[in-house]
């Protein structure tokens, strides 16, 4: 008589769980496996990709911060230029009519005829120096005045806006009032006349 050993029976096998809801759905990492993907060394192997990886970087960062001057999204201009207070002296300036933004092209022109007239009538070489001077030196000192003028409004503006007048805030507003509108950066975002926010 042969006895053969009985087989246990068989369980069902285990049905997969389904993830629970909020779970990843796959096991957690180890914490040497989580710092080996996150090593990487300290000098690369190939620097001339290296360096071609940075070129790339940098350009694509001036790219986006020299679109971001044109479009007014401050998230991504260059830091001097980011701010409300940068934002609110910007706006200032632009919504006001600068002397010297006038004075500086026309005096360009003046210096160009002053270079050009004395080859065609050097007669009046003198009297064209001498008239040039005082309008250039009256023109500088009308801008002058007219940057005294802004500096006490930007001042005021700014402690009752914001309380304490950060340094460099004035001057940042009187070289932007000295350039031509068409040609400032970050383009003005508000017009002549209407009233900063």
């Amino acid at each position: 008589m042969i006895f053969r050993k009985s087989e246990p029976p068989q369980s069902p096998e285990p049905e997969p769980q389904s993830a629970r809801p909020g779970s990843k759905g796959r096991p957690t990492r180890s914490r040497k496996e989580a710092e080996a993907a996150r090593r990487r060394p300290l000098v690369v192997d190939d620097r001339k990709e290296a360096r071609r990886r940075d070129r790339e970087r940098a350009n694509r960062e001036r790219m986006e911060s020299q679109q971001a001057l044109m479009t007014g999204d401050e998230k991504k201009m260059p830091l001097q230029h980011r701010g409300p207070e940068r934002r609110f002296v910007r706006d200032v300036v632009d919504a006001r009519r600068n002397i010297a933004e006038f004075f500086f092209p026309i005096a360009l022109i003046f210096m160009l005829v002053a270079l050009v007239l004395p080859l065609i009538r050097p007669e009046l070489t003198t009297l064209l120096s001498t008239g040039m001077i005082i309008i250039l030196w009256g023109g500088i000192a009308v801008c002058v005045v007219d940057s005294l003028f802004l500096r006490k409004r930007l001042r005021r503006l700014l402690s009752e806006k914001f309380g304490d007048v950060q340094r460099g805030l004035v001057g940042y507003g009187i070289m932007r009032a000295i350039q031509i509108r068409r040609f400032r950066l970050p383009r003005p975002q508000i017009k002549h006349g209407e009233m900063p926010r």
